[in-house]
């Protein structure tokens, strides 16, 4: 695998930040990257690949999901092939706004 010199970055990120994106053209490797970053990770992480129709049926309650797993890294590829997840982030906000306010990051 190529290292990325964003890499280091990006994982300096999500020690501060609740949520991250990844976005690029297609077949320049965001998901190898978020593969090999989500590895490095202490914390449990869940990797959802909307390509894949279990996953896509684990998001089918979005928020019901993403809530019973707050004391994970989330990372969800492909999302575009859903696009009714992309008020996702305001869902998000909320969430990661609940687990800070109950102490978890």
């Amino acid at each position: 695998m190529i290292q990325r010199a964003i890499s280091a970055q990006i994982y300096n990120d999500l020690t501060h930040f609740p949520a991250i994106a990844i976005i690029g053209p297609r077949q320049v490797g965001k998901t190898t990257l978020a593969k090999s970053l989500q590895a490095q990770l202490e914390k449990p992480s869940i990797y959802l690949d909307l390509e894949s129709e279990n996953d896509l049926r684990k998001l089918e309650s979005a928020e019901t999901y993403l809530s019973n797993h707050l004391d994970k890294c989330v990372v969800i590829d492909e999302i575009q092939v859903k696009p009714q997840l992309f008020p996702l982030p305001a869902c998000a906000n909320g969430l990661i706004a609940a687990q800070n306010l109950l102490g978890g990051r």
